[in-house]
């Protein structure tokens, strides 16, 4: 379970990384408008998909089938959390209460956030992820201005030769 602040954040959009044809999940922190991009696999960004837009299937797929399971064992999701990336892999704990007992599972946060939609759970974001996250999308913007400079300041004397 962790220990650090847990900021509340809201599904805010699935799109398709143009680069590696990825989805890409975005989480968006509704009071300090911070994002947390996690890539997924098709088949979770799908079961996402699918219970965001209320599509009706004509079988269950596995998050329902698992909310179904839940259920039937008198239990419920109460909240999903993103609690640690470490060498670029999120991780996640899925909370469920049966009665007064809690479990924290261990999930991906793809699964969790399927299985958090379909029990409009909350979702939360540890701090310490949404800071990692925060300082890399920085880190990023600054190496792009840099680029953004030299290109700006290169003069066609950069190219001739001495």
């Amino acid at each position: 379970m962790s220990e650090h602040p847990e900021i509340p954040v809201i599904l805010a959009g699935i799109a398709l990384d143009p680069k590696s044809r990825s989805p890409v999940i975005i989480l968006r922190d509704s009071e300090q408008q911070r994002i947390l991009p996690i890539w997924v696999g098709h088949f979770e960004a799908n079961a996402i998909i699918a219970e965001r837009e209320k599509i009706d299937r004509p079988r269950p797929m596995t998050h329902d089938l698992l909310k179904r399971v839940i259920l039937s064992l008198g239990a419920t999701v109460e909240r999903l959390v993103v609690t640690d990336i470490r060498e670029n892999t999120f991780y996640a704990e899925l909370h469920v209460t049966s009665g007064e007992e809690e479990q924290i599972i261990d999930c991906r946060p793809s699964d969790g956030i399927a299985l958090a939609l379909r029990f409009e759970a909350p979702i939360f974001v540890s701090e310490p992820v949404l800071v990692h996250e925060e300082t890399k999308q920085q880190a990023t913007l600054l190496e792009t201005d840099k680029l953004s400079e030299f290109i700006d300041n290169i003069s066609p004397e950069d190219f001739e030769e001495g």
